[in-house]
C-alpha cells in the first residue's frame, strides 16, 4: 500500500515539474458589519420549520412561561446565566446543569431553555459557544425541545460577521432549524441530530 503511494505521488511530482505556480484569488466576503435585519431572520428561521416570537424585554418572562406551558413541559434544563428574571413566570421544573446531567437524565427532561452568543439573519443560524445561558453542548442536542432566546442586538447580516464576533477556541454549535435528515429518497426525518423542535424567542 505505502509503495504504491510512493509511486503515484513521485508519478505526480514529475508530472507538475516546473510548471509555474498559479495564484488562486481568494476574494472571500468579509464582515459587513452591518446589524442583520430581524424579520429577515424571523423568515428564515420559519423556513426551517422553528417557532418563532418577537416580543419586548418586558413580555418575555410570560412569553417564555407561556411556550413551556404550551408544550407540556414539565422538567427543564436551564444552564448557569440564563437571566433569572426571565424564568420568573415558569412553573415547569429547572434543572441545573451543575453537576452535569447524564445524557440518559438530559433524554428524559421535557426540553433545554438557553440563549446564544450570535444569530445570523442571511441563513437564520443560531451560534452557541457554551457561554452564560448557553450551558455545555449536550444541552442543545440531547432534550427533544429547545427554547432559544435571542436578543436583537445579537443578530447580524452574515455568516463572515458572526466569525468575526466569535471566538473560535469556544466549542462552537451552529443551529439552523430543528434536527432534521433525509435518505436518498428525500424522506425528511426529523430528530435525528438534535432536537426534533426549536422555538426561538427575538427580543427586539
Amino acid at each position: 500500500m505505502s509503495r504504491s503511494r510512493d509511486l503515484i505521488l513521485a508519478r505526480v511530482r514529475r508530472a507538475v515539474a516546473g510548471v509555474p505556480d498559479v495564484e488562486v484569488p481568494r476574494a472571500y466576503r468579509g464582515p459587513s458589519g452591518t446589524p442583520g435585519e430581524i424579520r429577515l431572520f424571523e423568515e428564515r428561521l420559519r423556513d426551517y420549520r422553528a417557532v418563532v416570537h418577537v416580543v419586548d424585554e418586558a413580555g418575555v418572562p410570560e412569553r417564555v412561561a407561556r411556550s413551556l406551558a404550551e408544550r407540556g413541559a414539565r422538567r427543564v434544563a436551564v444552564p448557569g446565566g440564563f437571566p433569572a428574571a426571565w424564568t420568573a413566570a415558569v412553573r415547569a421544573e429547572r434543572v441545573a446543569d451543575e453537576p452535569p446531567p447524564t445524557a440518559a437524565a438530559l433524554d428524559a427532561l421535557d426540553g433545554v431553555l438557553t440563549t446564544c452568543a450570535v444569530a445570523v439573519a442571511e441563513t437564520g443560524t443560531i451560534v452557541m459557544d457554551a457561554g452564560p445561558g448557553q450551558g455545555r453542548r449536550a444541552l442543545s442536542l440531547v432534550p427533544d425541545y429547545h427554547l432559544c432566546v435571542v436578543r436583537a442586538g445579537q443578530i447580524v447580516a452574515g455568516v463572515p460577521d458572526a466569525v468575526a464576533r466569535l471566538d473560535p477556541l469556544r466549542p462552537l454549535t451552529w443551529i439552523s432549524g430543528p434536527s432534521a435528515t433525509s435518505d436518498i429518497e428525500l424522506n425528511r426525518v426529523e430528530g435525528v441530530h438534535g432536537p426534533r423542535t426549536l422555538e426561538v424567542l427575538i427580543v427586539a
